[in-house]
């Protein structure tokens, strides 16, 4: 089920926050528990059932490994659990993302003929199978030995942050449902979810999905995009890919906040970096914070030396461009987002001498190009483009281009004589002006962690508009970009 829909806002929703905080009325707080779970299901299997067997065979695996292995005393036979839970969650992820890739590059590299199953991908599987796997490592340690299977089912489907992030931690949602005063409904708090919620339904709705239909039409017409084009067209991706995917984890915070839940921080100003470390320390930070602490500190971190370090950084970068997809594309642009933060620290006493404009203008633009990469169906589609920019011999731009930033509202506010006349004299107006308002709400905006929110007439009109605009231009609903990772 999506946010952006009406069964959701309508529906859905409002059927889960009632019978949360009405059974809770009544003091049975292991059947809200419950219903909460069943909720979720609900809100994960809504567009294919089949999705439900893959989590909640999952689920009940990864929570009796936990506690077989909680009862174990520390040595070979516990690792040995370890590893085999690990390994099976790897195996998971692997045979749904990974095994067509797999199969058909080694049919490549061998001439052999072995058959592709086209398995279908299910929704948020590299989302709950690191949550499970960061909950197995703490099992190892002794940090979950009182977690019953409820609060664990509860932990890992809680539906605003299933299917597409934050990654989240047991410690971080788990001891939140055990605070009594958390089970009632607080008016404060929902009143700030909600104006979180329609924050991020307009950046998706109204920001990113309109940068999407030019993303759609530049890779659509890569044959007959000019220099320009394709230079706006990258622009674009790199500012969808911020809206849709931000746009998400707020929504996912705002209902967070009305179930008196807070996830955890997972943008802080991205765009706003001087440098690729910077980003990365801003970017999706839950995944991040997980590569950072399961796979770059028991590699070693930084206590092995220079060249270790360099190693290790690489090889948490690689991994994160293989958990993004199963194309070579992400792997190339995991493993060229490690060279960078590589480059930028041995270099960071130079760097340092940049001017702080001159930084962030190299930052983004490195982070704009790797994008295309990111972006594209093959390395072959990713070199055409980048050549296109690179190589910049037509500065035009193709109507077919500048037309779909051409929204309803613009078509309305143009039947306004003076402004379609003055738009007659200016008819890339529509477009420049909505990709700079872009660069102004992400470079001066302040993102939902830093706005305190006061509950004032301000922060109210603004729910009420956005949230109303929102609703209104859902009838071309679209999936977020990261549910397909």
């Amino acid at each position: 089920m999506l946010f952006n829909s009406y069964i959701f806002i309508l529906l859905f929703f409002p059927i889960a926050v009632i019978g949360y905080f009405l059974i809770n009325r009544t003091g049975k707080y292991k059947l809200a528990d419950i219903f909460l779970i069943g909720m979720s299901l609900w809100f994960y299997g809504y567009f294919n059932p089949s999705y439900l067997l893959v989590i909640t065979t999952s689920i009940l695996l990864n929570y009796l490994l936990s506690k077989f292995m909680e009862g174990l005393e520390e040595g070979a036979l516990k690792k040995l659990v370890l590893a085999i839970g690990i390994t099976g969650n790897a195996v998971s992820i692997f045979y749904f993302k990974y095994y067509d890739f797999f199969i058909d590059n080694i049919n490549r590299a061998f001439g052999s003929s072995f058959a592709l199953k086209h398995v279908v991908l299910p929704l948020g599987i590299s989302f709950f199978t690191f949550q499970q796997m960061s909950y197995l490592a703490d099992s190892y340690k002794g940090d979950t030995r009182d977690y019953g299977f409820v609060e664990y089912a509860l932990f890992v489907v809680f539906f605003p942050q299933l299917i597409a992030g934050p990654i989240v931690l047991h410690n971080e949602t788990i001891p939140q449902f055990r605070i009594e005063e958390n089970r009632y409904f607080n008016y404060d708090n929902a009143a700030r979810g909600l104006y979180v919620f329609a924050v991020g339904l307009a950046k998706k709705v109204l920001i990113a999905d309109t940068f999407s239909q030019a993303v759609g039409w530049g890779y659509g017409n890569i044959e007959a995009m000019t220099s320009m084009d394709a230079l706006i067209v990258s622009v674009c991706y790199t500012l969808q890919m911020y809206f849709d995917f931000s746009g998400y984890c707020d929504m996912a915070s705002g209902i967070g906040y009305m179930f008196n839940i807070t996830l955890p921080q997972n943008f802080n100003s991205p765009y706003k970096a001087t440098s690729i470390v910077d980003h990365w320390n801003r970017w999706h930070m839950s995944l991040t914070r997980f590569l950072r602490q399961y796979v770059y500190f028991p590699l070693g971190g930084s206590k092995k030396g220079k060249f270790r370090t360099y190693l290790n950084i690489m090889a948490v970068f690689t991994v994160s461009g293989i958990w993004h997809g199963a194309n070579w594309t992400f792997i190339v642009w995991g493993m060229m987002h490690g060279l960078l933060n590589c480059l930028n620290r041995a270099g960071q006493k130079l760097w340092d001498k940049v001017h702080p404009w001159i930084q962030w203008f190299i930052t983004f633009f490195c982070i704009d190009i790797l994008f295309i990469v990111f972006r594209s169906d093959s390395l072959s589609q990713a070199w055409q483009i980048i050549k296109k920019i690179f190589v910049f011999t037509d500065p035009s731009i193709t109507r077919g281009l500048v037309i779909t930033f051409k929204l309803q509202e613009f078509i309305t506010l143009e039947k306004i004589e003076f402004v379609a006349k003055v738009l007659g004299h200016l008819p890339y107006t529509w477009m420049f002006g909505f990709i700079l308002m872009a660069f102004v709400i992400i470079l001066r905006g302040k993102n939902m962690f830093e706005t305190e929110f006061t509950g004032s007439k301000k922060q109210m009109l603004i729910t009420v508009v956005l949230l109303t605009w929102g609703i209104l231009s859902l009838s071309g609903v679209s999936e977020f970009l990261y549910f397909d990772f």
